[in-house]
């Protein structure tokens, strides 16, 4: 026999501390917490500065969409406005009409005087010979 056997307390106590010491030498050997914890703080930086560039994109977006709003608004102003330039176009040319009309019929209006002129003179000159 190689002598008196250790108290299983005291054996586990070596186990546990043979363990923990193995398990510090892997994690210094391959990664300490402080550099799991910056890696973590790293990846939450760059997911924040993804979701900035995506609300960024975003507001490109919405600005894009405001501008092409504002074109279509512009467009319709300008329809409108052609629109108005047709109406009073179209008011001056009846204007013009009406105004043609007022002078053919004026026209007329001499063109009846003058014959009835013609009328009476021509009675007069029937009558003044007879008379």
């Amino acid at each position: 026999m190689a002598g008196p056997a250790l108290p299983l307390p005291v054996v586990r106590w070596c186990v546990n501390a043979a363990t923990t010491a193995q398990r510090r030498r892997h994690d210094s050997a391959t990664r300490v917490p402080w550099q799991r914890k910056r890696e973590r703080g790293r990846e939450r930086e760059r997911e924040r500065e993804r979701e900035r560039e995506r609300e960024r994109e975003r507001e490109r977006e919405r600005e894009r969409e405001r501008e092409s709003e504002r074109e279509r608004e512009r467009g319709r102003e300008r329809e409108r406005e052609r629109e108005r330039e047709r109406e009073r176009e179209n008011e001056r040319e009846r204007d013009r009409e009406r105004e043609r009309e007022r002078e053919r019929e004026r026209e007329r209006e001499r063109e009846r005087e003058r014959e009835r002129e013609e009328e009476c003179a021509a009675e007069a000159w029937e009558e003044g010979p007879a008379g």
